[in-house]
């Protein structure tokens, strides 16, 4: 459809060839009209019943919400309490450090290094194995070389 612009009195006015909003309302009615009884009931209960289903999906999507905000929360208030034990526990192995560091006398050093080393395979979190480097320390311990 072509559209012709005129001005008059200042007022810009588009006419057009096509219909209005009015002539597309009436061939809307008159097309609803014209439909069988059991189409135009078809019609009215599956637009019912698309909007229940809006609402179903409008309301789960607010309770889905609302349970992941408690459910963050409770995480990051599980991780704030990690991380104090974290930081409490490693003050004090701090502390622990320090004070027998100042303990140091010749001929305790593999004493020492045996303390800060983990023997125990199974309790091991590292990935790599060290089973080698375990059996040496453990072997030195047992017998420390002379010199």
């Amino acid at each position: 459809t072509g559209a012709v612009d005129g001005v008059v009195n200042g007022v810009v006015h588009q006419e057009t060839n096509g219909p209005t909003d009015s002539y597309a309302a009436i061939s809307q009615v008159d097309r609803l009209q014209s439909e069988p009884e059991s189409i135009r009931k078809w019609r009215e209960e599956q637009k019912e019943r698309l909007e229940q289903l809006d609402a179903n999906s409008r309301n789960q999507e607010a309770e889905w919400k609302e349970k992941a905000i408690k459910e963050l929360e409770e995480w990051y208030a599980r991780q704030d309490e990690n991380l104090q034990k974290t930081k409490a526990s490693n003050r004090a192995a701090e502390e622990a450090f320090v004070n027998d560091a100042e303990d140091i006398f010749p001929g305790t050093e593999w004493e020492r290094v045996a303390q800060l080393c983990d023997f125990n395979p199974k309790s091991s979190k590292q990935a790599k194995d060290v089973s080698r480097m375990r059996s040496v320390l453990i072997s030195l311990k047992q017998a420390p070389l002379v010199r």
